[in-house]
């Protein structure tokens, strides 16, 4: 008797932590507008401010940095256009995935070409383009959010443009 009590408490007990984790995960999707928002600015500043002294400043030692890790020293200014420009159009929300696209791949070029000369195990040597990559990643799985030119533009409808045809017909 005194175990079917007990059972019968941890299943009131259940129910009420699923109705309250649910509850809560609901609330916490009402804040999914301001966490893209949030990640789209942060990464705007993070690579315009990298970006911007690649274009305004004539840097030989930039250019020498690129030749000593096997680049050419003109994809300095190509790494300065992807970064100023990308990060202005992360920050406006504008052709977001697109742009995170080509920053995550700049990103990774920038893991393999320079920052995993010491190995896999060094992950402080990359662990920033790393997070900057997988930044970028989710922006392209997601999309920019309600607060972009990108919605204004393309609407709801921005999102479900892409169909992925059923093959499990025939």
């Amino acid at each position: 008797m005194k175990n079917v009590i007990a059972w019968n408490w941890l299943r009131i007990f259940e129910k009420m932590v699923i109705a309250f984790c649910e509850g809560f995960v609901r609330f916490l999707n009402t804040f999914r507008p301001l966490g893209l928002l949030t990640l789209r600015v942060a990464l705007a500043l993070i690579f315009f401010t990298h970006g911007y002294p690649k274009l305004a400043h004539t840097n030989p030692e930039m250019q020498a940095m690129f030749v000593q890790h096997g680049l050419q020293p003109q994809l300095v200014y190509v790494a300065g256009v992807l970064e100023t420009f990308g990060g202005l159009l992360l920050l406006l929300g504008l052709f977001t995935r697109a742009a995170a696209l080509l920053l995550a791949i700049e990103m990774c070029v920038a893991i393999a070409k320079v920052d995993s000369a010491h190995g896999i195990m060094a992950l402080h040597q990359y662990e920033f383009p790393l997070v900057l990559a997988a930044a970028c990643f989710a922006l392209v799985t997601t999309g920019a959010g309600p607060a972009s030119v990108d919605r204004l533009l393309y609407g709801e409808a921005g999102s479900k443009r892409v169909r992925i045809p059923n093959l499990t017909r025939r």
